[in-house]
């Protein structure tokens, strides 16, 4: 028997009230899968838990669903959060993918003074959210903040613990610098030159940094953000959980 579709609404979800698809989600349901009016599918949208639903209609680009039974309730997401600098596309969207399937309830790109890209597509890197969190039995999706200079957000940062990955290795292992911590907690990853003498200045100057190593090895960017979540995950976050 094929995998029942899961699916991301932005819509309420409640037993027995219709709600529509987007217009790709009709067409992968339709050309891809090739499934048909009365077809199983799972839905969720980060706010009423996941329901077991019913295709109501699909035709081209127009599909709808019918609710039928909550599978899961609501749980709160993790306030994990990513502060990543800005890398090449493919780089960024394989960070978001894996940060989703990591738990991260927020992904902020920020901008240093070696970051390699120049812009970010935000939106693209939503829709990689969704299907990673679609793929990986979420309840939420992370938000993708739009992507600012290192300095701004830092500036509007709220206080949350925020651990700097250190490439030149002057810092405590993440593991000593996790001990005794908890969730929420930010992991902030620099460019792949790493950052400059002035930025690691002014993040050591911010009370709520703490710089940490990632062993003896110097890590390209995307590695360093999956390993270091991953640490985090396993030491302060839900791994441990019995959820």
């Amino acid at each position: 028997m094929s995998t029942v579709p899961r699916l991301f609404l932005d819509e309420a979800l409640e037993e027995g009230r219709e709600v529509a698809a987007a217009p790709a989600q009709a067409h992968y349901l339709g050309g891809v899968l090739r499934r048909a009016a009365g077809d199983p599918v799972l839905l969720f949208n980060g706010r009423d838990g996941e329901w077991s639903a019913r295709i109501a209609g699909l035709k081209r680009d127009r599909a709808s669903f019918v609710p039928e039974r909550l599978t899961r309730p609501q749980t709160p997401g993790l306030d994990l959060r990513l502060l990543v600098a800005a890398v090449k596309r493919s780089a960024m969207e394989w960070i978001v993918e894996k940060a989703t399937e990591l738990g991260v309830g927020l992904v902020q790109p920020v901008f240093t003074r070696r970051s390699v890209a120049e812009r970010v597509n935000t939106g693209r890197l939503e829709g990689i959210a969704r299907e990673a969190a679609e793929q990986c039995e979420r309840l939420t999706v992370p938000r993708l903040a739009e992507a600012r200079p290192l300095h701004a957000a830092l500036d509007a940062w709220d206080g949350t613990p925020l651990l700097v990955g250190d490439e030149r290795r002057e810092g405590p292992p993440l593991a000593a610098v996790l001990r005794g911590r908890a969730l929420p907690l930010g992991w902030l990853v620099g460019p792949e030159g790493g950052f400059e003498r002035a930025e690691l200045d002014d993040l050591r100057c911010r009370t709520f940094v703490a710089t940490a190593a990632l062993g003896p090895r110097i890590l390209r960017a995307e590695t360093a953000a999956v390993a270091g979540l991953a640490v985090m995950q396993a030491l302060a976050g839900d791994w441990n959980s019995d959820a």
